[in-house]
């Protein structure tokens, strides 16, 4: 591009200098012969009086000595009755040039050798026509012509020469950032995620480069929730791996029984490395579109059907409250049963067996509130705890259950808080926004009431003991 560039601009002046030169050094070549005749004229015009008034060989001579061109100058008088024809000076014209000048009246030029004359006709006393012919030797013609065309042809040269420098810088300017653009689409194809394109140049450089830019960014997060998704995807296996843990655990002693702990245990460890390894980027999520959504209740007591059975097993009491009739959320049924999963595989994992937990459904005009209380003994940092990666601080902890829960109620406009439960332990509420406005608080009566920030209350009234 650059190079054609420079082509299109070495053309385009070329021709532009040659339609401005040749006709402007054609004019100076006249001119300067204008100038060379003019002269001639004058001095051929400083003989005419002279002529008019006498006819004498010694003045005529003395009047073209002071005219200081008698080497140039020669005089013609035809004879008369009472002179005879006087001749002054070096006849260079023909003589038949002479007598048609003489005939015709006017002045005229011709070509001689070495040069042009000029014939000038003048009217004498007697009657007759004498003609003074002028010498233009072909040197005083072209007098200062080749300096004026050199100057004219230097002239063009460095306009033809500035424009090609000026057509190389535009190319410059335009070349640069589309090669910008050629090394950051490589550079993106190495795996260079980063690569970004400035925002430089013309319009359409410029519109590429924020193109490329936008392209650059969405394949990161694209990359980013492929990695989340693979992450949350293992975090669902934490699940059936706290059942398969819990179950080895009552198997007893033997060979057999430690071989399962031990491979429950390793397959455990491999799940959060996975878990760990796949979690590089801050993950986003979407939120259910319109019509979108499920029944928490359903989904609850599916899910605690799950959970009282291995809470049998260990001795935990177990309360659901709220889940008897529909209550619809904008959230997908997948990613509610994840989140409740990822909550009671927690209560599981980090309490002690016979700890009892406990799961409220809060249904409101706008919003629905889900807690998770348990007995055991609490987060001593909820803020690192909510902090994606670093986990409650127990052993074991990838930190991603309660992220999985705070992108879901976030989804929705709601959030999520850890606090103390009425049990004594730990209690997560999330709250589930169901018209996507400012996150509200309902009191005891129903009522609704703002949230002020950075307070952590109660909502609704709970029961204050296990059943």
């Amino acid at each position: 591009m650059r190079w054609a560039l420079v082509k299109v601009s070495l053309a385009v002046t070329t021709m532009v200098v040659v339609a401005f030169a040749v006709p402007l050094g054609l004019v100076i070549r006249e001119m300067a012969r204008d100038r060379a005749f003019s002269n001639a004229e004058r001095e051929a015009a400083a003989v005419a009086p002279a002529l008019s008034i006498t006819t004498d060989r010694d003045q005529l001579e003395r009047v073209v000595a002071s005219a200081g061109s008698d080497a140039g100058m020669a005089v013609h008088i035809p004879a008369s009755d009472e002179a005879s024809a006087v001749d002054l000076g070096r006849q260079r014209a023909a003589a038949e040039d002479i007598a048609t000048v003489r005939k015709l009246g006017r002045a005229s030029t011709t070509g001689v050798p070495g040069g042009s004359t000029l014939l000038q006709p003048v009217a004498l006393s007697s009657g007759e026509i004498a003609v003074v012919e002028v010498y233009v030797p072909e040197a005083e013609v072209t007098n200062g012509l080749t300096t004026a065309w050199t100057v004219l042809a230097g002239v063009g040269l460095a306009l033809i020469v500035g424009s090609v420098a000026v057509a190389d810088r535009l190319g410059v300017r335009m070349v640069r950032p589309a090669q910008r653009l050629v090394e950051g689409a490589h550079e993106l194809g190495e795996g260079k995620l980063g690569a970004r394109v400035p925002e430089e140049g013309p319009t359409e450089l410029r519109l590429a480069a924020v193109a490329f830019n936008a392209m650059a960014d969405q394949v990161v997060q694209l990359l980013a929730n492929e990695r989340e998704l693979a992450a949350d995807l293992s975090h669902r296996l934490r699940t059936p791996l706290t059942v398969l843990r819990l179950n080895a655990a009552s198997l007893g002693d033997g060979p057999a029984a430690e071989q399962t702990r031990a491979a429950v245990a390793q397959l455990e460890r491999e799940v959060d490395t996975i878990i760990r390894t796949a979690r590089d980027a801050k993950p986003q999520t979407v939120a259910a579109g319109p019509g979108a959504g499920c029944d928490a209740a359903e989904v609850v007591r599916e899910r605690m059907a799950f959970w009282s059975a291995l809470a049998e097993d260990e001795g935990r009491k177990v309360r659901v409250a709220g889940v008897d009739r529909p209550v619809r959320i904008p959230v997908a049924r997948a990613d509610l049963a994840a989140a409740l999963d990822a909550l009671l595989g927690n209560v599981f994992r980090h309490t002690a067996e016979g700890t009892a937990f406990a799961v409220d459904v809060h249904n409101g005009e706008d919003a629905v509130i889900v807690l998770v209380s348990d007995a055991g003994p609490g987060i001593s940092d909820p803020e690192a705890a909510m902090a994606r990666g670093r986990g409650s601080g127990s052993a074991g902890s990838t930190g991603l259950g309660l992220d999985i829960v705070r992108r879901l109620a976030e989804s929705t406009g709601g959030d999520v808080r850890i606090g103390s439960s009425v049990l004594g332990g730990t209690e997560v509420r999330i709250w589930i926004q169901l018209d996507g406005r400012e996150p509200v608080r309902r009191g005891h009566r129903g009522s609704v009431r703002r949230r002020r920030p950075g307070r952590l209350v109660s909502t609704f009234n709970r029961p204050r003991s296990l059943p």
